[in-house]
């Protein structure tokens, strides 16, 4: 089962380049930089092939990340909407009103 039920399986994937995945990615490459500067050596020359696994891991975890995320949403829209079908009484539509109903009326002054 691990993180995601096996319910989330019908929610579509979502993108690989996606906000969390480009920010985790991002903080493990910064990660990497950190770290070789830390350790006295040139930033961006030394250990590329961290530089490369940290950012993969990162966009990894985004990835998943990004998918636990829509299918919490998943879940309590659906929560939601179940709610409101059980209780209509408590969801009445609102009576329509117009933009001079709601705006104030215009009086410039000169």
């Amino acid at each position: 089962m691990g993180l995601i039920p096996d319910e989330a399986k019908s929610l579509p994937p979502p993108g690989i380049v996606n906000r969390n995945s480009v920010w985790f990615g991002f903080m493990g490459w910064c990660t990497a930089m950190i770290h070789n500067c830390l350790n006295r050596r040139p930033a961006l020359k030394s250990g590329v092939h961290r530089q490369v696994l940290i950012t993969s891991i990162g966009w990894f975890v985004g990835y998943h990340l990004t998918k636990w995320e829509n299918y919490t949403n998943a879940r309590r829209d659906r929560d939601m909407t179940q709610y409101m079908r059980l209780h209509p009484e408590e969801f009445h539509p609102q009576e329509k009103k117009t933009y001079a109903e709601i705006l104030e009326d215009f009086h410039p002054i000169r």
